[in-house]
Parts: structure tokens; sequence; C-alpha cells
């Protein structure tokens, strides 16, 4: 019998060294997603955002992801200004670097290795309190009615983490979780998508790129993809093939957490329809527009610098931070940070059709463009990166001018013109909650109509 438990424990023990050793040396690309998910996001949150590393692995890493990402621990060199994750501690390292001004980024073991570290750490935005009205200073023009809104735990919806209300070009109400204030960098996700727009408006302006462009990257010469304009790209019906399903390794996951140059991976998907006439939502399409407005700038230097000059410094989007991949592309899908405020500075900007202080910034008919509905959506999405109609149609009623940036777990902005308002909603609210933010937009407007 002894000489059996010998045996049985001998196997075990070779069983796990043989499990430990298959995922230290080929482990899943399950778990390699979601290393690197939770390094860049911690990374992220702690040297943009100045939040501290456990809670955001906790709360924003494990409590709303995959029941394997609770397996994750992680390691921050504050120095180097790195974060390190591993699946069970030991397996699947996924990597993130911060660079001054340019975010946290995911790279290779053997990057991280060569990578020398920074000398400065970013930190958060102060909060201003000059006595100027916002957009130019800190001041608000509180509205106690639409305040007491915010304040409803039950309209805020569950993990809010921050509300700005604007009226005709001022604030008039906010509010903030637990752990955030009006200079916490927020992710917006896939509200990022709309700011990209917005730089290729400036290229656009700039004569430098053209909707009704084809044949936009070298791979897709002579072959059917060189037939894709710039326009379809906008609109989301180039016909490329992309999953944009976050369950699982799909395209859009494979694309942010193991692919060191997004938009070349983007680019290789084959056509799956005919461009401009199916809608299909992807993330990929949004980095090929990133590298495509890039690539019209002569050095990567000008490029990486162009929307802090043209973009936030016009608007006075001091906290924005638009993070690029290792391969030096702005990730224009998904990766931008900002407070509160200066997301609700870019709404305004397209409130008041892309002008700033009386400066026409955006071609004149640029916003407009951005949010016409396209047909291959069924009216659904804009044709520039904006959302239309938000969430299933038995809402409530809502005005016909109104459209949305919207981001994953429940980041949202939404802007009716013929009302000079903007409702900025930021949080950690997985769409699994049931919560509808048309309810408290709803409210809001007939508060302030």
């Amino acid at each position: 019998m002894r000489r059996k438990l010998l045996w049985l424990a001998g196997s075990v023990s070779a069983a796990i060294a043989a499990v430990a050793g298959w995922l230290v040396i080929a482990p899943p690309d399950l778990l390699e997603v979601g290393d690197g998910y939770a390094a860049k996001i911690v990374c992220s949150n702690v040297f943009v955002a100045g939040r501290d590393a456990n809670a955001v692995l906790t709360q924003d890493v494990q409590a709303p992801g995959h029941p394997l990402l609770r397996l994750i621990r992680i390691s921050v060199d504050e120095t180097r200004k790195t974060v390190t994750a591993r699946m069970f501690g030991f397996a699947a390292p996924g990597h993130a670097i911060y660079r001054e001004g340019l975010g946290c980024t995911n790279v290779t073991q053997g990057e991280f290795a060569a990578f020398p570290g920074n000398r400065q750490l970013r930190r958060r935005a102060p909060q201003m309190d000059d006595g100027k009205p916002w957009p130019d200073g800190s001041g608000t023009a509180v509205n106690p009615a639409v305040q007491a809104l915010l304040t409803d735990s039950q309209l805020a919806g569950p993990g809010m983490r921050a509300i700005v209300v604007v009226k005709d070009g001022r604030i008039v109400a906010e509010n903030y979780g637990e752990g955030f204030n009006n200079a916490t960098p927020m992710l917006g996700w896939s509200m990022t998508k709309s700011v990209t727009a917005a730089l290729i408006g400036l290229r656009i302006r700039d004569g430098q790129m053209a909707l009704d462009r084809t044949e936009l990257l070298p791979q897709w010469r002579n072959d059917p993809r060189s037939q894709i304009k710039l326009a379809d790209l906008m609109a989301m019906q180039s016909g490329l093939q992309f999953n944009e399903d976050y369950g699982d390794v799909t395209d859009v996951t494979r694309m942010l957490y193991l692919e060191g140059d997004m938009a070349s991976f983007s680019a290789t998907k084959p056509l799956e329809a005919k461009p401009g006439e199916r809608f299909s939502y992807s993330s990929g399409t949004s980095t090929i527009l990133s590298r495509l407005w890039m690539d019209t700038f002569g050095s990567a230097r000008e490029a990486l610098t162009f929307p802090r000059e043209a973009l936030f410094r016009p608007l006075g989007m001091t906290s924005a931070v638009l993070e690029p991949d290792a391969h030096g592309t702005f990730v224009g899908s998904s990766y931008m940070y900002a407070t509160a405020r200066d997301w609700a500075r870019f709404g305004l900007f397209l409130l008041q059709n892309g002008s700033w202080n009386g400066e026409q910034l955006l071609p004149q008919d640029f916003v407009s463009y951005m949010r016409t509905p396209t047909q291959a959506s069924g009216g659904r999405y804009g044709a520039g990166q904006v959302w239309t109609k938000f969430g299933s149609d038995d809402g409530p009623p809502l005005p016909d001018d109104a459209y949305w940036l919207q981001g994953h777990d429940g980041q949202t902005v939404m802007l009716v013109p013929s009302l000079g308002l903007a409702v900025v909603r930021l949080g950690l609210t997985p769409s699994r909650s049931g919560y509808d933010v048309r309810v408290l937009e709803a409210k809001i407007i007939e508060v302030v109509n």
C-alpha cells in the first residue's frame, strides 16, 4: 500500500510539473490574452490615472471579467514604470511599459527586457480652481435639478465613476464615484474611435486625406481590397472580416493583447463583403484608420505629437493621453484616457461643429458628416465613427438629432445639438448589469429642455 501511495504521489507530482512546464513553455493564447490585458489595464491606471495597482487588479480586471483573471498576479516596477502580470503567478507573463506622454503599451518579453525605463512620472492633471468658467477654467453653473438626478444611484447606475452634464457650453452638474474626481483620467474604450475620426478630419482639412480615396495600403494593391474607400472604413462598412467578440481569443482580443502591430494584423483580413454594402463594427478598422492618418506625416515624431498639438492642446484637454501599440501606431479603436471634463470638452467641440474659441478646426461640414446615419447600418451608425442610435429600440424617447460616443463597459457621451447638450457618463458597468443610460439621459433632457 505504501508503495502504491508513493507511486501515486510521484505520478501526481510529475503531472503537475508537466502541466506547469507546458504553461511556461507553450501557454495557451487565452492565458496570454488575460495576462496582456491585466498588465495593460493596471499599467495605464497606475501611471496615467494615478490609481492603486491592487485596487485596479481586483476592481477593473478581476471582478467584472473572465474567471481565469482571478488567478492573475501582478508586479509593478515603480522605477522602470512597468507592469508584469502572470497567470497562477508564473505562467504566460504579459508586460506593459509606460512612456511619458504616450501612456502604456503591451510589449513582448524581449522588448520588455530591453526597456530602459523612465525618468519622470506623469502626474494626474491638477484640479483647476481659477474662478474662470469652464471650459476655459474650472467654474461651473450648477443646476440643482440636474445635480439631483446625478446623485440618484438608480439613475447613475452601478459602477458609475463620473457624470458630467454640459448645457450651452457650461457644466451644469457633475458627480463622481468613490475614488474618482475631476482630475482622474479614465479610459474611454471605443469612444476613442470618435477621436480618431476627428484626427482624420484635421488631416482632411490639411489636404492630406480624402474620403473618396482608394488603394489605401500597399498590401491591398492588385487586390479587391484596393477598392475600399476611406469613407468605407470610417462608416464600418469596409467589408473586411473581423470578429469583435470579447469573450475569447478572437480577432479583437488577439489584436489588442497578442499583436505588436495591430494595424498590420487587421489589414491582413480578407474581404467577406463588397466594400460599402455591409455594416460590421470593427476595432480593427479603427486601428487601420490610425495607421492611415499617421502615415500622412513624414516622421513618426510628427505623427505621435499631432493629437496633442492639433487637438488636445487647442481644446484644453490637458489630461488626454492616446496610447500606441508596440509598433508605434495609436490604438485609435480603444486606448484614450482623459478626465470626464476633458471628454466633455471633446463633446462640446463636436456640438460646436468642430470649432473652438471662434476658430474652425475641422472642415465646416465634417461633424455633420460624422453623424449622418448610414444605410448599411440601418441608420444606427454614423458615417464617421459615432452611433446615431443607441441600444434597443424600446428605450425612452430621445431627440432625433441625438448621437453618441460609446465604449466598452458603460462609457458614453450623448450629444444633442438642438439642445446644446452633452452628457458624459463613465464607469465600470458591464452590459450584463442591465443598466440603460438612456433613462438618465431622458430625465436630464426633461429638466433642461
